[in-house]
């Protein structure tokens, strides 16, 4: 790896300074480093046209690692450009929580050294597929988080749910999603689904605010083929990947399967997908762990 591609979204807030020891760690890194150019128009000082990239081709991601600066939003917008050309995606965390942009900001300078010298693995990450012959999906048909649906009017959902040509259920209530296991820290989370290790071999499938209570979310292997046809009082629902939305009208049908390649994670060695979880849901802070 000899290449760092930055990637960040105008907007984030920082101050002059800070955007100063991000060009100047990007400087100092001895990597050979390049820009978005809608991210770079927010910097303190003008860089040159070589540094500056619009879209990633498969010259500019041969040996390169893509760093993501910002939230997990950002970090999707990353996985967008970066996949399909076996790139490795590090997020730098601006935002929040963070699941998946989980190195903090201020330890920036140290990733080029533990890049510089190899102390990273790899992950692949399993991502969705969605097609649809009623809705034009855009030219991004896919998510590593979850694919949903939901409702955008005060009348229910009804979404019909099978799974490999057999019905799971009708889904009554806000909607539905399939969530990976990357996704599972993320909206599946937040609607009473599991954690997953993100390099298990399934799906999520969970319920968003179920009409019946009895509704609870249900994990499927990967290889699965999932169809939902979405029904509703209201003449539009809306779907989602990731943190893109459209509006469908109802009768629209999905088929959601596991996608041929996956996007790829750098991770660096001292930090665990479970360090990850314990500091960000704070487990332990009762002082229960130290025996109080």
């Amino acid at each position: 790896m000899n290449k760092i591609i930055l990637f960040s979204r105008p907007g984030l807030g920082l101050t002059a300074p800070e955007l100063n020891d991000i060009l100047d760690a990007l400087a100092a890194s001895g990597f050979d480093w390049y820009v978005n150019r809608p991210f770079a128009r927010t910097l303190a000082r003008e860089l040159p046209a070589a540094r500056l990239y619009d879209t990633v081709s498969s010259e500019l991601a041969e040996g390169a690692v893509m760093l993501s600066y910002g939230g997990d939003g950002t970090f999707l917008e990353a996985v967008r450009l970066a996949y399909g050309y076996d790139m490795p995606i590090l997020g730098i965390n601006y935002g929040h929580l963070g699941f998946l942009a989980c190195t903090p900001r201020e330890e920036m300078a140290s990733v080029f050294d533990e890049l510089r010298a190899g102390r990273y693995e790899v992950q692949p990450r399993t991502m969705l597929h969605v097609e649809s012959q009623d809705v034009r999906i855009a030219e991004h048909p896919y998510a590593l988080n979850e694919f949903s649906i939901h409702r955008t009017e005060i009348n229910m959902t009804y979404t019909d749910v099978f799974v490999d040509g057999r019905k799971l259920t009708t889904y009554r209530g806000d909607g539905v999603l399939i969530s990976t296991p990357t996704g599972s820290t993320a909206y599946s989370l937040s609607v009473g689904g599991p954690i997953v290790d993100p390099m298990c071999g399934c799906f999520v499938i969970a319920p968003i605010a179920p009409h019946n209570l009895t509704m609870r979310p249900v994990v499927i292997p990967d290889t699965a083929r999932v169809t939902l046809c979405v029904n509703s009082r209201a003449p539009y629902t809306a779907a989602s990947l990731d943190n893109r939305s459209f509006q469908i009208a109802a009768g629209a049908t999905f088929t959601v399967c596991k996608a041929e390649k996956p996007v790829f994670l750098a991770n660096l060695q001292n930090i665990s997908f479970y360090d990850t979880l314990r500091n960000k849901m704070m487990w332990g802070l009762d002082g229960w762990e130290n025996g109080r």
